[in-house]
């Protein structure tokens, strides 16, 4: 089985989520909370090496480290895809040999098994992407080597992977697939059955 590094960027939960409409204090919280059950399952998974996560938030950086994760500072802020690559390739100077994932970290429902099942498919290809859930972004994207990896996050991005040759993985993986950005997507994240983290903050907001 190879083994995968996951990269997860994590914005400053302070300015994150905008479009969930909610109080700050509640939107900070839930934000939080989809990263660490985003993180937690991918640190469940059992074709995942290590998980290193990129952010500029003193307070998650010192969550993820507790979890276990690897944390560097978000490399080149205001562009994902170059901080990503700047990420990856300190995974490859840490942990050498390992493919290289970047997952979104707002797939609060996410569960390992969804996760390795793409993984698992993703060894076929030199590089490959899961579709989100609305079609058109991208919740997971894969290289076999740094040398491939070449994010193309952001509007539009899972076309923008499929046409810088990356093979479209398939299967349900409804839980890989339901990121969050607004209500209609945090309800069907709660029929699917969020981590513990993102339940808690439901119930504590």
């Amino acid at each position: 089985m190879s083994r995968v590094v996951v990269i997860i960027p994590v914005k400053p939960p302070a300015v994150g989520k905008s479009r969930l409409d909610l109080a700050a204090p509640r939107r900070i919280a839930l934000a939080t909370a989809f990263a660490r059950d985003t993180l937690e399952a991918a640190l469940r998974a059992e074709t995942v090496e290590q998980v290193l996560v990129v952010t500029d938030d003193f307070r998650f950086a010192a969550l993820a480290q507790e979890s276990g994760c690897a944390v560097i500072p978000d490399g080149v802020t205001g562009d994902l895809n170059a901080s990503l690559v700047q990420a990856a390739h300190e995974a490859a100077r840490r942990w050498p040999g390992l493919r290289i994932a970047a997952l979104c970290a707002d797939v609060p429902a996410l569960q390992a098994e969804d996760l390795d099942t793409a993984l698992t498919e993703a060894n076929d290809h030199r590089s490959s992407f899961v579709r989100d859930a609305h079609g058109t972004g991208t919740s997971l994207y894969v290289a076999a080597e740094v040398e491939l990896f070449a994010p193309r996050f952001g509007v539009g991005s899972a076309a923008a992977h499929r046409d810088g040759g990356a093979s479209e993985l398939g299967g349900d993986l409804l839980t890989l697939r339901q990121d969050v950005d607004d209500a209609g997507d945090l309800g069907r994240a709660l029929a699917l059955g969020v981590g513990a983290h993102t339940a808690q903050a439901l119930v504590e907001g």
